[in-house]
């Protein structure tokens, strides 16, 4: 290399042109990467500017969760056989007790469903021998009570002992009766899980439904073990609802009744209106972290909105209409007092201002600056190349939600 330089070096003193030209070109780099330099050193400062508006602010806090519920409830069967036939589809309207499908049971179906009868009509005989019970006891018991009547004062040991023990067999009496009433209950509900004729428990829409005619519905594999097939599910007329999760921070400002506008992560472009329904205030805390549930109760329903889905909630705390709104990076507090700084003529002032309700995207303006006026919230310099808005705000720190402003 050394070389190559010492041959070129004797190249231009060969021709006293080739070194003044050479000596030219090397003036223009310097005196370019000079200029260069000391542009960079002496830049303008610019500054990042937004206009003060009107409008609706809002102040709210934000929480994760997901849909609780949609008043949809899972219809299941315990039948097993082959598909006869199928009356409904996704959509159609339906009300309690109509049928939905029906199945040709195999022999292990006809076994169960043998079963779920008799033990059906056992219990139904329970009701009835428990109610006659039930009748026989009252009976004893306003005659005894009658003959006792009028001598609450001079009651004998006597009729207080017959008196007593005719008021516990009554009341044991009606004791057999409700537990027999509950014993009914669940055999109903085992005969009707294991009946051919499957019906709708309420009225509603149905929605997913898993059978098709001729399929073959197969019985537990043991006696230990239940097998549920899913028939459809079926959605009510209640309106969904929504559970998340609200920090130590933020479970204090929330309440019952606040409006809420909710987001959901597979339903992109629609947000939905709701109100918090409850606040747990008890909490639960896992690795050192405590959290607190709020269900939110949505204002309308929709057939996109499904159990489990991924939900944002912006819970609003407080809003102010028609109102000049500023940002709160374009504020400066100095001795107490706030001061806007505005851009005029290339060059920041500080302006004092009242300031009135907060969030965290803005803050309302009562006095000081009109609707209008370009206010700095941040600078950017030629020389660092970069740009800054770590303006101090007397509202800088300010956390737990996330503020919205509207217009």
């Amino acid at each position: 290399m050394i070389k190559k330089l010492g041959l070129f070096w004797a190249w231009l003193k060969v021709d006293k042109k080739r070194l003044i030209g050479a000596g030219v070109i090397v003036l223009v780099l310097v005196l370019g990467i000079w200029y260069l330099v000391s542009k960079n050193s002496n830049g303008e400062t610019t500054y990042q500017t937004s206009v003060v508006e009107k409008g609706t602010l809002v102040s709210s806090v934000s929480a994760s969760g997901n849909v609780l519920t949609t008043n949809t409830l899972s219809i299941s069967t315990e039948a097993s056989g082959v598909v006869k036939k199928v009356y409904v589809k996704d959509g159609d309207k339906v009300v309690a007790g109509q049928k939905l499908a029906e199945i040709t049971l195999d022999s292990s179906g006809l076994e169960s469903y043998a079963q779920g009868y008799s033990s059906y009509i056992n219990a139904l005989n329970g009701v009835n021998s428990a109610n006659n019970s039930y009748r026989s006891a009252q009976a004893s018991a306003e005659k005894v009570l009658d003959e006792v009547k009028g001598h609450d004062s001079d009651e004998t040991l006597a009729q207080k002992e017959t008196r007593t023990k005719i008021e516990v067999a009554r009341d044991n009496a009606y004791d057999g009766l409700r537990q027999a009433q509950a014993n009914l209950s669940s055999a109903s509900f085992s005969f009707k899980s294991v009946s051919p004729i499957i019906t709708a428990p309420f009225s509603g829409t149905i929605g997913s439904v898993a059978l098709v005619e001729g399929m073959v519905l197969s019985s537990a594999s043991s006696t230990t073990s239940i097998n549920f097939q899913r028939v459809a599910v079926i959605k009510g007329d209640s309106l969904p609802v929504v559970s998340v999760s609200l920090s130590e921070v933020d479970v204090p400002k929330v309440a019952v009744g606040q409006k809420v506008v909710v987001t959901l992560d597979s339903v992109v472009d629609r947000t939905f209106t709701g109100v918090v329904a409850t606040v747990d205030r008890v909490g639960t805390t896992t690795s050192n972290v405590t959290s607190y549930t709020a269900n939110i109760k949505l204002d309308s329903s929709s057939d996109l909105i499904l159990p489990n889905m991924a939900a944002t909630a912006n819970i609003i705390l407080n809003s102010v209409t028609d109102v000049l709104i500023i940002p709160t990076t374009a504020i400066e507090s100095q001795n107490g007092a706030n001061y806007a700084k505005i851009l005029k003529n290339g060059k920041v002032e500080l302006v004092a201002v009242e300031l009135g309700a907060s969030g965290d995207d803005g803050v309302e303006v009562k006095s000081g600056i009109e609707a209008g006026v370009e206010v700095v919230t941040g600078v950017s310099s030629s020389k660092t190349g970069a740009s800054s808005s770590s303006t101090k705000s007397v509202f800088s720190g300010v956390g737990g939600g996330g503020g919205m402003m509207m217009r």
